[in-house]
């Protein structure tokens, strides 16, 4: 009996001492759960630097004046003496259409002005001498009438015949189609014998092309969130894609007025504007139809305080609980700190957070231009205070005002990270 005794006691003791290392380790954790959480962020401090806000489109290279050469009248081609590349000069011939119809046609309006003419010869004088008889009484009304009549029919028909002989002539002249200007048959659709459509009557056959690549532009679609920032004289930069490591200068001369959208009715539809650009000093063979990618400096200030770019976050204004309001239960309705201007004030705003004794503090800012890594900041924090600049996730969902944070050197590029027990 002793000894069974002795055993219980040993097993109360050991149970005993069990549940208090599990009360003590549930304590530990517990206590070490509502610790308050240290974010590791990276730093960088305000300063001034010079910044340039560029809109970034993209686009095609093209000449800055081009024809596209369309018959005016149809027909067989059977002179074509110039070839895609070649150089022509204004008034040279560029191609000839079959003209037998049209000269032809102009025989048959100039037998017709013939006649006309023959039959006004003598309805004329007819015309006259029975006016002279009319005048004296020797003559009736009616045979003044008819004379009269038959005159004016036979001046009208001599006029229309007259006019029908011109424009087959114009007709036959258009045949022969010469260069309006000086410049590159850039494009050559049409072959030696192939027919082609005048644009009399229909839509004409675009037979060729000719530029002018001595001036070319580049032409791209800016989004109309961007357009506005765009002015004319803004200068580019202008990356081609047949020559990567190479930039062209440009400045903007032209900006649409009118919208080009895409997809309209459905939620891709996006809506542009055609912006042109005019090349300047370029020492590269610019092509037509190339593409490229052009930076539109559209604005620079000097010596403005910046952040890096990432460091601009938003956030919702806090709210507070009021009591007794509602269901009648505690903090049932919520409403923000500044009563009257609470609509206002429910706005997300722009906020960068800055380091004070390891912790965070959420600053409203209000930004300005930026360029690809920083931003300017108009109103909210002065120079040489350090904000965080990194990492996205802390920026962006970790960190509150009042957030403890341990400041961690930025990784520089290229950096390797150290061998373990090194």
């Amino acid at each position: 009996m002793a000894k069974n005794g002795k055993k219980s006691k040993k097993k109360i003791i050991i149970f005993s001492i069990i549940g208090l290392l599990v009360i003590a380790l549930g304590l530990v954790v517990f206590l070490g759960s509502r610790k308050e959480p240290v974010t590791t962020v990276q730093v960088e401090k305000v300063a001034a630097r010079t910044l340039t806000q560029v809109v970034t489109a993209t686009g095609k290279i093209q000449p800055e004046v081009q024809v596209k050469i369309t018959p005016e009248v149809s027909g067989e081609i059977v002179t074509l003496p110039v070839k895609e590349g070649q150089r022509v000069k204004k008034g040279d011939l560029l191609m000839k259409i079959k003209p037998d119809f049209y000269v032809a046609q102009r025989d048959q309006y100039a037998a017709g002005l013939l006649q006309t003419k023959a039959s006004l010869s003598k309805s004329e004088p007819e015309f006259r001498r029975v006016e002279t008889l009319f005048k004296k009484g020797l003559a009736s009304e009616s045979e003044f009438d008819q004379a009269r009549a038959a005159y004016e029919a036979s001046k009208a028909a001599f006029a229309q015949a007259s006019a029908s002989l011109d424009q087959a002539n114009e007709s036959l002249r258009k045949t022969t189609i010469l260069s309006p200007m000086d410049g590159t048959v850039s494009q050559l659709n049409s072959e030696l014998g192939e027919r082609v459509l005048g644009t009399v009557q229909f839509q004409g056959t675009d037979v060729m092309t000719i530029a002018d690549l001595s001036r070319m532009e580049a032409r791209v679609d800016v989004s109309e969130n961007d357009v506005v920032l765009v002015s004319i004289g803004d200068t580019a930069r202008i990356e081609v894609d047949a020559f990567p490591e190479r930039k062209v200068n440009a400045v903007v001369y032209e900006i649409a007025n009118t919208a080009k959208s895409t997809g309209a009715g459905t939620q891709e539809e996006v809506t542009n504007f055609e912006v042109k650009m005019r090349i300047v000093g370029s020492e590269i063979q610019l092509r037509p139809g190339m593409s490229m990618t052009a930076d539109i400096e559209t604005e620079t200030k000097h010596n403005v305080l910046t952040v890096p770019i990432q460091s601009v976050t938003t956030r919702m204004p806090k709210m507070e609980i009021k009591e007794g309001e509602g269901d009648g239960q505690r903090g049932a309705v919520l409403a923000s700190t500044n009563g009257g201007k609470r609509k206002e004030e429910n706005k997300a705003k722009e906020i960068v957070f800055v380091v004070e004794n390891g912790v965070a503090k959420a600053v409203p800012v209000r930004r300005g231009i930026s360029d690809d890594n920083y931003t300017e900041i108009l109103e909210g924090v002065s120079d040489s205070v350090q904000v965080v600049s990194g990492s996205y996730k802390a920026i962006n969902r970790e960190l509150e005002d009042g957030s403890k944070v341990r400041i961690e050197e930025a990784k520089k590029p290229g950096m390797k990270k150290p061998a373990e027990g090194a």
